[in-house]
């Protein structure tokens, strides 16, 4: 445990908690609190099981060590709102008062708050599970409003940016774990992630929010590479990550302005329902039915599509030049493999650039329906590898981490000369990019365009211009061996 601790004040914690609920032998208070790492406050907490701890002892000789970690005077202790009243403020320790709920937010949120209150805390704790983006909200504020200092957060990976916007709202500290692999709550960060990927320390009541909503989320690489680009570029902002469920999007775009939100990237399951949202669109969004960036400026909700506009990119780049006139795809022939949200809009930029494309998923229905709507061939999934085509874009997720060995294609239909482009990236090179290089095709990764499309984001949120290589660095770093 004290080694632990020192090394997270090597790291820069200010405050760490030892939780002595996880210390299974007898705790020798006096030797442990004097022992603590200089220029660093202590928390004593030792949970019960219906609170989330590992205390298996009796609740009398729990109250017992707590009076005692006062009474050698602990920087703080934590007290559970059923037990503050029984244990009576003495000498400097001060007191944290504490709810924990593994179910639900109450509804009665600011009622339960207001009680807490009356107990005689230094700092209020209330950490519950959020079911609903909402209830984000609804703790942010309690905590922004209390006079009292609060420490607010929801539980589970809904609730996780409360945890990082819990500065910006008032907040004096929030709960990290020690590693990522060692969360003692749902959606707890480590404070590696909340320092090196959020930088928490910077956020105050003015600095900006962005995010990505999805269902789920947690696999998006955007928080790494915005946050990266805000702190290259000096911007007072952050970029969480929104667990939004399809049935949470009209709620959550309404509470936006509240919780500080400037702009949005926008991926499954909502590029298409964001639309009844939106009061502007770029006018290629009008063609592609899908948004994956939203910009609010005013009282404006303006939708945008960087999906489009990178590919395209990467594809005009690969093949000479990028906004030629005539484009380099056209009429060459092109097979795209998917016909989801990635699809959609390559298949408006290549058939707007006179290009010859075919369409070929493994649910035939959608493939014709997107051929419908660019006026462009279906095919069976089972009959996609005897077409001829130039061109050869991979928008399914086969070969994707952790299915690495997969490809959607065999190796020997590919040719000399064909151009291999795969939207998945991660991992960079998959087994379809590796067998373009074996057959010397030119091949385009799926980080070129996510990189692509982050630039774009990054603009419109910001209307400064992200550096390329930097982004390129940290998605590497994040999808290499060592992830963090």
């Amino acid at each position: 445990m004290m080694a632990e601790h020192r090394h997270l004040v090597e790291q820069g914690a200010k405050m760490v908690e030892l939780r002595l609920d996880y210390v299974a032998s007898r705790v020798n208070m006096r030797r442990l609190l004097a022992e603590r790492p200089e220029g660093c406050q202590v928390i004593i907490t030792a949970r019960r099981k219906e609170d989330g701890g590992k205390w298996s002892g009796t609740e009398e000789a729990r109250q017992l060590l707590l009076r005692e970690a006062i009474a050698e005077g602990v920087d703080y202790v934590d007290l559970e709102e059923d037990i503050a009243a029984l244990i009576p403020r003495f000498g400097v320790t001060k007191r944290i008062v504490s709810y924990h709920n593994f179910r639900k937010t109450p509804e009665d949120l600011r009622d339960l708050h207001t009680r807490m209150c009356t107990l005689d805390p230094d700092i209020v704790k209330i950490a519950t599970m959020a079911n609903d983006p909402h209830d984000i909200l609804r703790m942010l504020e309690v905590m922004q409003q209390s006079e009292i200092p609060t420490v607010a957060m929801c539980m589970g990976d809904i609730g996780t940016p409360s945890r990082i916007l819990s500065p910006k709202f008032g907040a004096p500290y929030t709960y990290a774990t020690f590693h990522h692999e060692r969360t003692l709550a749902p959606g707890q960060l480590s404070f590696k992630q909340m320092n090196g990927i959020y930088r928490y320390d910077s956020i105050g009541p003015d600095t900006a929010v962005y995010g990505v909503i999805a269902d789920p989320v947690g696999h998006s690489l955007s928080p790494h590479v915005h946050n990266a680009a805000f702190e290259n570029n000096g911007v007072d902002a952050v970029y969480c990550p929104f667990r939004v469920p399809s049935d949470s999007l009209d709620q959550f775009i309404k509470d936006a302005p509240r919780l500080g939100i400037r702009g949005l990237s926008v991926t499954i399951p909502h590029k298409e329902a964001i639309a009844r949202h939106l009061t502007k669109v770029d006018p290629a969004v009008k063609s592609i039915a899908a948004v994956n960036t939203v910009v609010f400026d005013g009282s404006e909700v303006i939708g945008y599509n960087t999906d489009y506009n990178a590919a395209m990119d990467c594809i005009e780049q690969a093949l000479g030049t990028i906004g030629a006139k005539p484009s380099p795809v056209k009429n060459k022939r092109v097979l795209v493999l998917g016909a989801g949200g990635v699809a959609r809009p390559i298949v408006y930029g290549l058939k707007s650039r006179g290009a010859l494309v075919t369409v070929a998923s493994r649910t035939r229905a959608r493939s014709e329906k997107l051929a419908k709507a660019f006026d462009c061939k279906a095919l069976d999934w089972d009959a996609r590898q005897r077409v001829q085509c130039e061109i050869l874009i991979n928008c399914t997720p086969i070969g994707m981490h952790p299915n690495v060995d997969e490809s959607p294609v065999s190796k020997t239909f590919l040719k000399p000369s064909m151009l291999v482009f795969d939207t998945v990236y991660n991992p960079e090179s998959t087994l379809l990019i590796k067998d373009g290089r074996s057959r010397n095709c030119h091949v385009v990764t799926g980080v070129e365009m996510f990189i692509r499309q982050a630039m774009l984001q990054f603009f419109l949120f910001t209307h400064q211009e992200a550096d390329a290589e930097l982004m390129r660095e940290v998605v590497m770093k994040t999808i290499g061996p060592v992830r963090f």
